[in-house]
């Protein structure tokens, strides 16, 4: 018996209706955590920083992660896409698409805000996710036309849906610590937004779906499949809308891994207004 079972088996979900995946992707999203946390306590993360080629860090953890999910998650016979792997174009319709570490430079600076992200994609669409917030031992998961929900140690397992704030002017606003542009500084203060929030990896996401915050913006084209996959549909399933910066639909598995009209993710009810007002703004690529 694993150690995880208890975890799995108590989900929210019916046994009966869950995908067979899903508790794989739990025990293997649990197991990379355990691995990420043993090596960010051992104290400073900045030891054994490298570049990649795109000139993003890479660490111990990094590799570490990758590891153990793609050994567990391969174990389905199911294609892998890693951000810490090879990148091949060519893939099954059903594929696994993985962030060993999203939020690499939250995890080097020690913020806390780094998570592990795993999502099976069937036909250029995630079908389930699973996203772990180590550092608090906290867990997001969806599965397509089941729901989302989140676990933590106090609580256990509880249904998460989007906020129903409708009012731009009571919103609250996520953003990156790292890479948010003086364009999209100006956006933000342009929207009308009550307040900004500066949050580390897909933790923006898990906040909109738990129904925290309205929504995040990215105009960048540097956001990749396996930055988003997981958290897709858990959005989705909380009820909420993520699509590219123009508004239009994304999709997964394709040659090219980059989303390259960025990212927008809220609770629905504000989406096809924030569309608009990037539009009006003109600052999506």
């Amino acid at each position: 018996m694993s150690k995880y079972d208890d975890v799995i088996d108590c989900i929210l979900i019916p046994p009966d209706s869950r995908a067979p995946e899903l508790g794989v992707a739990i025990r293997a999203a649990l197991a990379a955590g355990e691995k990420v946390l043993e090596i960010y306590n051992e104290g400073d993360s900045k030891k054994e920083v490298r570049e990649k080629e795109d000139g993003s860090p890479i660490t111990k953890a990094d590799i570490a992660s990758h590891h153990i999910l793609t050994t567990k998650l391969g174990r389905t016979g199911h294609d892998i896409l890693s951000e810490e792997g090879k990148q091949n174009e060519e893939r099954d319709e059903t594929v696994w698409i993985l962030d060993p570490l999203d939020g690499t430079s939250d995890f080097i600076d020690r913020t806390g805000e780094f998570t592990i992200m795993a999502a099976l994609v069937r036909s250029g669409e995630p079908v389930l996710g699973v996203i772990l917030w180590p550092v608090k031992s906290t867990i997001f998961v969806a599965q397509k036309r089941k729901g989302a929900y989140r676990h933590t140690p106090q609580g256990g397992w509880e249904k998460i849906r989007v906020s129903d704030v409708f009012d731009i002017a009571q919103c609250t606003m996520v953003g990156s610590r790292h890479h948010l542009s003086n364009a999209e500084k100006k956006f933000v203060k342009r929207l009308g937004v009550k307040e900004f929030v500066s949050v580390g990896s897909s933790l923006k996401a898990c906040m909109i779906a738990s129904g925290m915050v309205e929504a995040y913006v990215t105009t960048t084209d540097k956001i990749k499949e396996w930055d988003t996959a997981a958290a897709h549909i858990i959005v989705s399933e909380a009820g909420g809308i993520m699509t590219d910066a123009r508004g239009c639909k994304i999709t997964y598995g394709n040659a090219d891994v980059r989303h390259r009209h960025g990212v927008m993710v809220t609770n629905g009810l504000i989406h096809d207004y924030v569309a608009a007002e990037l539009k009006q703004e003109g600052i999506v690529l």
